[in-house]
């Protein structure tokens, strides 16, 4: 028996026979349409993601086996928290909020590929992804979220496996992003005003840049005003 084996990187839920996957799919003589069909099913939970597969079919028999992977838990935040993207500054830009329900969610998903041996640990290793992404953890830190989870916290959700937030959290979060946004558009345009002020006084990309990170401005901002090489 030989067994033909596929990687194919395909979006959550919503895979087709268009290339690539398709044509990759014809030279194994499988029925493409229940292939894609399997894979939809398996990544219906990563909607909107990129989710990593792998095909491995049967020559003789012609079955199928799909193993589904899961994409960063970067990527899995960003879903969680209805981001594009995390923060240039984490450490003074705070881009969204999440409940520990969500960051038990993700843990969750992410089971097989983090290390830590208790529900407890692995929960820490996803808010320790937080920590870099400016998302803080029930209204908290993330830093500080993880002490919380030292201490205890939320122990009952996390040993319950607690994933699901009520209408209320929801409407909660909700109006927590709106904030995180419009405090986003007011930090941003102060950023501009003095990196635009440093442009002014700094002649030298490298003492542009050397002021410019002094004052803590994202580099996604300051790279827009100082002066060309």
């Amino acid at each position: 028996m030989a067994i033909e084996k596929l990687e194919q990187l395909v979006n959550g839920g919503a895979a087709s026979a268009a290339p690539p996957l398709g044509p990759a799919l014809g030279p194994m003589k499988v029925n493409i349409g229940e292939v894609i069909k399997a894979i939809n099913e398996k990544t219906a939970a990563f909607k909107g993601m990129q989710v990593p597969i792998v095909i491995e079919v049967n020559t003789e028999t012609k079955e199928f086996e799909i193993t589904v992977g899961t994409p960063p838990a970067s990527a899995l935040i960003k879903k969680e928290a209805n981001i594009q993207k995390g923060s240039g500054s984490p450490k003074g830009q705070k881009v969204a909020d999440l409940k520990i329900e969500q960051i038990i969610k993700i843990s969750q998903m992410k089971d097989d590929d983090l290390l830590g041996k208790t529900a407890q640990k692995r929960v820490k290793e996803i808010i320790g992804t937080c920590v870099s992404m400016g998302v803080l953890v029930e209204g908290v830190d993330a830093v500080d979220a993880c002490k919380l989870v030292d201490e205890g916290k939320f122990d009952d959700k996390i040993l319950s496996g607690k994933t699901e937030l009520s209408a209320d959290e929801l409407k909660e979060l909700d109006v927590e992003k709106k904030k995180f946004e419009e405090e986003m558009k007011v930090k941003k345009a102060a950023w501009e005003i003095e990196a635009q002020e440093l442009a002014n006084q700094f002649k030298k990309l490298g003492d542009y840049r050397k002021a410019a990170m002094a004052a803590k401005i994202p580099e996604e901002v300051f790279k827009n005003f100082g002066p060309k090489e």
